[in-house]
């Protein structure tokens, strides 16, 4: 829930704040039922600090909390609970406990639920909201990097064949730093940011988040490192059952959000779209 990704922005958050509400994002769909003294239990922590939390969120006590937490849950905005080790460790435990006869079926069902991850965790008023902020913006840009990049690179085809002022951070003479250097507070910046996530990527949206620019997330979970900047936080899984990351239910989630903005945008783009057909279709491209 936003209030608690916001309350992640504040440096002067407590550690044991910060533990609470790193738990509660993670684990909405089991938190929203627990009691203070349960979340206190569980995490090793007194009560009052749970209930000095929730408070501190500016609700009147745990119960009004948690009254709220079971509403953003029962609409399905949901935490994700993933638990990504590095790809090493990934690699050994997908040989010693895969058939290979399965694969296809397997891989299969962890990219159905990477998919459903998306549905489950995002509202359509996320990507409507998202694409009204790509909408408003003057200039767009899209910070995606390592493995990131398959999507970044295939929403900045998308984005800039609907709209101009769309800008990529991938250059091989200039950092993402450099390019974001011209952004203001009428810009989007749209980043991927997925496990292992890139203290690069975080540098770059403390810069354009200080210039107040709106930022649009994708991410695994509400307590990801970016997601304290966003905007719009959007959410999916990337597991699966081998050492990399999935991004099918990314790349869902990319499209879904291109698709809310056609929408809007109507047929505004045609004229653009038929010079570019004009042009490569000389080439036999298309």
């Amino acid at each position: 829930m936003k209030e608690i990704r916001d309350a992640l922005k504040d440096e002067k958050l407590t550690k044991v704040a910060q533990k609470i509400a790193t738990f509660i994002l993670d684990n909405m769909d089991e938190a929203c039922f627990m009691t203070s003294t349960d979340i206190a239990v569980r995490l090793n922590v007194s009560e009052a600090s749970v209930i000095r939390f929730s408070r501190a969120l500016g609700f009147s006590g745990f119960m009004d909390f948690q009254k709220n937490l079971r509403k953003s849950y029962s609409e399905k905005v949901a935490s994700i609970s993933s638990n990504i080790t590095v790809p090493s460790e990934r690699l050994l435990k997908s040989i010693s406990g895969t058939d290979s006869t399965d694969i296809t079926k397997l891989h299969f069902r962890n990219s159905i639920n990477d998919i459903n991850s998306v549905v489950q965790k995002n509202s359509s008023s996320v990507f409507n909201e998202a694409a009204e902020l790509i909408m408003n913006a003057h200039r767009k840009y899209i910070i995606s990097s390592r493995a990131n990049t398959c999507v970044g690179s295939y929403m900045y085809l998308l984005l800039k064949h609907m709209m101009n002022d769309v800008y990529s951070t991938n250059h091989s003479s200039v950092n993402m730093i450099d390019v974001l250097s011209d952004a203001d507070a009428d810009d989007c910046v749209i980043v991927f940011s997925f496990p292992r996530y890139s203290e690069l990527d975080q540098s770059a949206l403390e810069m354009v988040a200080e210039c107040g620019a709106s930022i649009i997330v994708f991410t695994d979970k509400p307590s990801a490192p970016l997601a304290r900047y966003a905007t719009v936080v959007i959410l999916a899984d990337v597991d699966t059952s081998v050492f990399f990351n999935s991004y099918v239910g990314v790349q869902f989630a990319m499209e879904t959000l291109c698709a809310a903005l056609s929408y809007k945008l109507g047929p505004s783009n045609e004229e653009k779209l038929k010079r570019i057909d004009k042009y490569l279709g000389r080439h036999g491209l298309y």
